[in-house]
């Protein structure tokens, strides 16, 4: 390798590195910490499902009387026009002190939206494929990935509202696993990079 080429390389590990976080350690720790709270979350996906849901509510709230203070301080003179936002606010209030007082219920009526949401995108992706295999392109990935959409959306209905107590835990635990994954490989990759500009 010539120096020319040496130096083109060494600028292009400095340009990359630039672009990732230079703590690397404290990636690394955020990555690990996720990945023990995702395995956690799996094991215990009841007790993930049922903090997840509080936290939601504990947001909706804390947000909810945010708007409502803010409102009531605002000096618009229009009463018509303040009130919606009240209402919105008082609304979030209620629904986040509903979600905080029986967490259970929230987290089975949440899973119950999300069933019908992966029903919807089911149905979707499935016509989807069907019309690019009436234009003679590639068509049965879409139909796959809507039948298993549908399918998990059927097992959400056939085990309601059991699966209130576990879904919610499952899908923020894995979501953990993948992030803390990711960082913890981005951090490596930093600390390998670091050492290689030395």
């Amino acid at each position: 390798m010539g120096k020319s080429e040496e130096k083109i390389t060494t600028e292009m590990v400095v340009v990359d590195l630039e672009e990732l976080p230079r703590k690397w350690g404290w990636l690394l720790a955020l990555g690990i910490l996720m990945l023990v709270t995702g395995g956690i979350g799996l094991v215990q996906s009841v007790t993930m499902t049922l903090v997840t849901v509080l936290f939601f509510g504990a947001i909706i709230m804390v947000n909810g009387t945010f708007a409502l203070v803010q409102n009531i301080m605002d000096r618009e003179e229009k009463w018509r026009g303040k009130m919606v936002h009240v209402l919105l606010a008082v609304l979030y209030i209620g629904a986040g002190a509903l979600i905080l007082v029986n967490p259970v219920a929230a987290s089975a009526a949440l899973t119950l939206l999300l069933g019908g949401i992966f029903l919807a995108m089911g149905i979707i992706r499935i016509l989807y494929g069907f019309r690019l295999r009436k234009l003679g392109w590639k068509w049965l990935m879409p139909v796959i990935i809507g039948a298993v959409d549908i399918l998990f959306a059927v097992i959400l209905g056939i085990s309601w509202p059991v699966s209130g107590l576990w879904v919610i835990g499952i899908i923020v635990s894995v979501e953990l696993l993948m992030y803390g994954w990711m960082l913890t490989f981005t951090a490596l990759a930093v600390r390998k990079m670091a050492k290689q500009t030395k």
